[in-house]
């Protein structure tokens, strides 16, 4: 019996083999390793949080098929976080749709919004899940590139001028995160007005992804993109229990948005996982109205993490781009003699014992993110002191 001379994975999908995360992380247990690649927390969110989940798997709630859209209580919660901390009210009933974590959200809603052909407007670097979810619903993906900029504090930053150029005839949506993984850009409110702008001069969707909302530091703020002028009915909102709550593996995100989009949306997400993470749900609910001391100290204990990597990675030659948001830092790796980003996180496990993710693998130019390497800082200070202390030394 002989196979298809045609190759098994498809045509769209062909680009994309196992994730850098797995081989990373596989590389780190390999060698024993710090893994500052994939981003998870190594301690969990709070006990309380961690409770309701039993509690919820006791009673019976949630072990089994919940309702489609989510169960009505966390569905109830994420419109109320949505009202109290960004005045943007939305019906649990027709505008919350829960999903399997953020990276189900993001690939519903292209699936769902995007035609064959359609472009897709994505700022990069970018998550890569952006660029499979674009490739499986047919569009053609166009990126925006942040660019490094010097000064005072070294960060990531989007032109613009460059992003109107970007749209077309062909465009049908914009994909935006922020904050910004990987470069930990949060974009200003200047930025996101002119976006805003942009889209509804152009009539475009946006999907924003704003699953490190509750992670900005120094001055920054977040600030949702469906809250500025004529954005709240063409943006799809996206967001995650995951990263606030340290609590990854649960698989608890959700969509807010317009009654049409969010339908739409459902459409595609229950021919995905249908539905999933039930006990979990109602652990969610309970998060999202813990009070608002959680989600300060939450993000003072991950800046004082990434303060303590970041003065580590400049000590150990790096140039550092500080991140305003997220859990993540892009170094810069030319100061150490080094181009290659895919070379030096493949060798970094033998010679300093930490592992790092390549930036280049969420680039479409790869060359463009060659000298660029991602860390982790959602850690214990005593494993990032380690980390610190292991790159100083190689």
């Amino acid at each position: 019996m002989t196979s298809s001379a045609r190759p098994h994975l498809n045509r769209r999908l062909a680009e994309f083999g196992t994730t850098i995360f797995a081989e990373m992380s596989a590389l780190a247990v390999a060698t024993g390793s710090i893994n500052l690649g994939q981003g998870f927390p190594d301690t969990d969110g709070p006990e309380e949080i961690r409770e309701a989940a039993v509690r919820a798997l006791r009673d019976g709630r949630g072990n089994q098929y919940p309702p489609g859209p989510g169960i009505p209580e966390l569905r109830t919660a994420v419109a109320g976080h949505q009202r109290r901390r960004y005045g943007l009210s939305y019906d649990p009933d027709t505008e919350v749709l829960v999903t399997a974590g953020a990276t189900e959200a993001i690939a519903a809603a292209l699936l769902a919004l995007v035609e064959p052909g359609d472009e897709v407007v994505a700022l990069e670097p970018y998550y890569d899940s952006y660029a499979a979810s674009i490739a499986m619903a047919g569009g053609r993906r166009v990126p925006v590139t942040l660019r490094p900029h010097s000064g005072d504090v070294a960060r990531f930053r989007l032109d613009l001028d460059e992003l109107r150029a970007a749209v077309t005839e062909r465009t049908r949506l914009l994909l935006i995160n922020t904050p910004h993984n990987p470069t930990g850009t949060v974009l200003t409110r200047e930025e996101l007005t002119a976006i805003a702008e942009l889209a509804v001069e152009r009539d475009l969707l946006v999907v924003t992804d704003e699953v490190y909302e509750h992670l900005v530091f120094d001055a920054a703020g977040h600030v949702p993109l469906a809250t500025f002028p004529g954005m709240r009915e063409r943006t799809v909102t996206i967001g995650s229990a995951g990263k606030t709550f340290s609590f990854t593996g649960w698989k608890v995100g959700w969509v807010t948005a317009a009654p049409e989009l969010v339908g739409a949306v459902r459409t595609a997400k229950q021919f995905l996982t249908y539905v999933s993470s039930g006990p979990f749900q109602y652990a969610v609910a309970e998060a999202l109205a813990l009070p608002d001391s959680y989600f300060e100290e939450f993000r003072r204990g991950m800046l004082a993490r990434r303060d303590i990597l970041a003065e580590g990675l400049r000590a150990a030659g790096f140039e550092v781009f500080e991140p305003a948001g997220t859990y993540f830092i892009t170094t810069d790796i030319r100061p150490l003699g080094e181009k290659d980003g895919f070379a030096f996180c493949r060798a970094l496990p033998e010679r300093a014992g930490v592992v790092a993710i390549p930036n280049a693998v969420f680039y479409d130019d790869r060359e463009a993110g060659a000298p660029f390497v991602r860390f982790a800082f959602c850690k214990r200070e005593e494993v990032l002191r380690e980390a610190a202390q292991r790159l100083r030394s190689m």
